[in-house]
């Protein structure tokens, strides 16, 4: 049976105009072997979730740094139920404060978060192990 490489989505929702993070992470997916797809900056959540499924990824990765996560996490969430798109895993990072990560993580509204500092490798090793568990067709 083929082996299928794991499809990310890399996207930068609202008015946050900083992006070298998220650009970092998708070049660490990259080099990993993973399919990236940036969506560029000052997406909507309506069009970060059409992508990811016109796109047919494996995963929605969110960077937020404009302080908005509260809103946009749970938004995103909410348009992949409604677009029967819940298979999508939906992660992130940004400045986020500890206790919107734990709120956030324990509402469902993201798999997981990462802060700054997080090592590129772990992510991509999270990404891996959550999305092998599910499918061990992927790579």
């Amino acid at each position: 049976m083929k082996k299928t490489r794991i499809r990310v989505l890399v996207g930068k929702p609202g008015l946050d105009g900083h992006d070298r993070g998220a650009k970092v992470i998708a070049r660490a997916l990259r080099d990993a072997g993973m399919e990236v797809i940036y969506s560029g900056l000052h997406q909507t959540p309506e069009q970060i979730v059409e992508a990811a499924i016109q796109e047919d990824v494996d995963v929605i990765g969110i960077s937020v740094l404009s302080g908005a996560h509260m809103t946009i996490f749970p938004r995103i969430k909410e348009l992949l139920k409604e677009q029967d798109a819940e298979d999508i895993v939906l992660m992130g990072g940004g400045t986020l404060p500890e206790e919107d990560v734990t709120s956030l993580l324990e509402a469902g509204h993201a798999e997981a978060l990462f802060t700054p500092g997080a090592p590129t490798t772990e992510i991509v090793n999270w990404i891996r192990e959550k999305l092998t568990a599910v499918n061990e067709d992927v790579i």
